[in-house]
């Protein structure tokens, strides 16, 4: 099996060699960095990849087998973050196969960390609106705008950039995709603290930042092509209940690739709410049994609900990544809508047994995860495009419903109303 086995195996035969491996690799002193290159010369890293990209070319099911066997064995997983979820898949999909050498293997491993320069302060439902420019410098561009909501934007190395680089062409063409360097004068990114304490969020100040002409992903000004695959990899991960590792953060900047791996399994972190997983079934139930409510049956009947939603989710996920053919890929946004409602069943689940205690903050242990959770939980139905966005896509793209009113899709961008 792995890249040289079976086209097709089984889930047993996946989840036996998946043991086996941990077991001829994971130690208790080896560093995330080392643990990360393992994990990406296994092609565990993301095991749904193409083989010649990275990957093993394993359908849903069996790469999300490989990732619960990682779990179960409570060894850290692979490289958190958008990188993986998002730069990768669109890269390997869409990138050159220089583009593919140069950045896949490093998001794999973990020595590279990714962010996404999407969202503006007046272009986040309406994406295509952007007016962030890029002007061509000869073999370089030069970057100016703002961009907001970036994940993970302050560890970055690498971003996914959008930028205008013809106001001249209709607001979706004129639209380029970049690979752009975080670590470089130009770019300033600043905080956004959230009603939970942390900043997740960040907002970049892009000032004559640079960019280099052969990190065009796709073509020029069809950028908003390769923005889409992006979202429809975001959407599908931002609604697919997944394994829930122990994470460290990758790239260098990060500080974390030579701790020990070990160093970050067992803990009991935060539960964000992100997607409803595996990690918040076990912390209810544990929840339920501090409290002696297990024999509840309004308890049991929540925590049930919370459990055929990860199911349901998991499904979804598979779907998404299934064969073409199969999709009518709206799957990514429907996976998304129900995760918004998945996450407040599961808050809503904690609140059960928390009670007046699910208002305070910083309880220890699963209380604690599930507090924050709740302060939490109104993002998922905003980020990654938000519900409302998702529908109309299904309406428009899927069921082919009329569009919205506006303009003609071919007005130069330059003769639209500001937004």
């Amino acid at each position: 099996m792995g890249k040289q086995g079976k086209s097709r195996s089984t889930t047993d035969e996946v989840r036996a060699e998946v043991e086996r491996w941990i077991e001829a690799n994971w130690s208790q002193e080896i560093t995330v960095r080392d643990w990360w290159r393992r994990l990406a010369d296994a092609g565990y890293s993301s095991p749904a990849l193409s083989p010649d990209v990275g990957g093993l070319g394993w359908p849903g099911d069996l790469a999300a087998t490989a990732m619960a066997t990682l779990t179960k064995a409570r060894v850290l997983g692979p490289p958190a973050g958008l990188g993986l979820l998002l730069a990768a898949p669109t890269i390997a999909a869409l990138g050159r196969p220089d583009q593919i050498d140069r950045y896949v293997r490093p998001i794999l491993d973990g020595t590279e960390a990714w962010c996404q320069l999407f969202s503006e302060p007046q272009a986040g439902s309406d994406l295509a609106g952007l007016q962030t420019r890029a002007e061509r410098d000869g073999d370089e561009w030069i970057v100016t705008g703002q961009k907001v909501w970036s994940s993970t934007a302050r560890t970055a190395d690498l971003a996914m950039l959008i930028a205008r680089t013809d106001p001249d062409a209709p607001k979706r063409r004129g639209i380029t995709y970049f690979v752009m360097e975080m670590d470089q004068p130009g770019v300033e990114v600043r905080p956004l603290r959230e009603m939970t304490g942390r900043a997740v969020f960040n907002e970049v100040f892009l000032d004559e930042a640079r960019v280099r002409h052969t990190d065009i992903v796709g073509e020029l000004n069809e950028g908003w092509r390769v923005a889409n695959a992006t979202l429809a990899f975001e959407r599908a991960g931002a609604g697919h209940g997944g394994a829930a590792f122990a994470a460290a953060r990758p790239g260098g900047r990060a500080g974390d690739l030579d701790r020990p791996a070990a160093s970050f399994v067992g803990g009991s972190g935060p539960i964000s709410g992100a997607a409803v997983g595996r990690r918040h079934l076990k912390a209810l139930t544990e929840l339920a049994a501090d409290r002696g409510r297990t024999a509840d049956p309004l308890v049991r009947q929540a925590i049930a609900g919370v459990r055929s939603d990860y199911d349901l989710l998991r499904l979804l996920g598979w779907k998404a990544k299934a064969a073409p053919g199969t999709r009518t890929g709206a799957e990514g946004n429907i996976a998304k809508i129900f995760n918004s409602q998945a996450v407040a069943n599961a808050r809503d689940a904690a609140n059960l047994l928390l009670g007046p205690e699910g208002q305070l903050v910083d309880s220890e242990g699963s209380a604690g995860m599930f507090q924050e959770m709740t302060l939490f939980s109104p993002a998922p139905p905003i980020y990654a495009g938000s519900d409302q966005i998702q529908r109309n896509v299904i309406g428009e793209r899927t069921l082919g419903l009329p569009r919205e009113p506006g303009p003609p899709p071919d007005t130069p961008f330059s003769e639209l109303p500001t937004n």
